[in-house]
């Protein structure tokens, strides 16, 4: 058994939280924050069972940068932060 590292990004739609993986690019939704992590929890675990019964899982987890360190199962890729800023648009 091996633990991967995942960041969850969460935001609310109306009634639901979204639960979001930006590393994965995986996301999944709930009533509550809990119900939305273990539900993308759950989509992760299920995305790669069937990865691995395709044999692709090894070479997905290589295309999204992660590597395994020792029982860890990293990726290379460290999200810094989050910013929310405005653009100026000229719409018709």
């Amino acid at each position: 058994m091996k633990n991967l590292k995942i960041t969850i990004e969460f935001w609310r739609e109306g009634e639901l939280y979204i639960a979001n993986c930006p590393e994965l690019d995986i996301l999944a939704q709930g009533y509550s924050l809990d119900e939305a992590r273990k539900n993308l929890h759950e989509v992760i675990e299920i995305h790669f069972e069937e990865m691995k019964r395709l044999g692709t899982l090894d070479q997905f987890l290589e295309d999204m940068g992660y590597k395994l360190q020792d029982d860890i199962i990293m990726s290379n890729r460290e999200i810094i932060g989050f910013d929310k800023s405005f653009i100026r648009l000229e719409l018709a």
